[in-house]
């Protein structure tokens, strides 16, 4: 009976690790989600960020752990995260590469910008759309809600 007991604990305890792991946004890095937004026609959500800002760990603990945005951005979107400021990597789009900075200024388009900013990015319509700063649940719910209506629309 006990070994019953302890096996039906195991069981419950991994679990609830696993729903855990699905109830999070499931973030890529430039290079797998870049490719994967082209392949799928999804539009790339590209968080914004730097290890130093305040107000992007206040965005990933309020905004990107609500299970509305959760649902909608691994519904309709390719997100990934993307630090300017990492030395050394590069960043793929096509047969090119680029360093932090470059594709940092590529995605903003001399357009003003700080951190955090989502950048939502039509792959193969070549559109960017910014919206720069910290967002806050309600708020980012409309954004997505009205991005993901404006490649419905698009694609019909």
């Amino acid at each position: 009976m006990r070994t019953v007991t302890l096996i039906i604990t195991f069981i419950l305890f991994s679990l609830s690790f696993q729903t855990k792991a699905q109830d999070q946004i499931k973030w890529l890095d430039w290079n797998e989600g870049y490719p994967k937004a082209v392949k799928s026609d999804k539009i790339l959500l590209i968080d914004l960020y730097t290890e130093w800002c305040k107000w992007c760990k206040v965005m990933d603990d309020k905004t990107y752990s609500q299970q509305n945005i959760i649902q909608a951005v691994n519904k309709d979107f390719i997100p990934v995260k993307f630090n300017p400021e990492i030395k050394g990597k590069k960043y793929k789009i096509g047969n090119k590469e680029f360093g932090g900075r470059e594709l940092y200024s590529m995605l903003i388009q001399n357009q003003r910008a700080g951190y955090p900013t989502t950048v939502f990015l039509f792959v193969n319509e070549r559109k960017v759309y910014l919206q720069p700063g910290y967002q806050n649940p309600e708020n980012f719910q409309k954004i997505l809600t009205s991005f993901s209506d404006l490649k419905k629309q698009a694609s019909k």
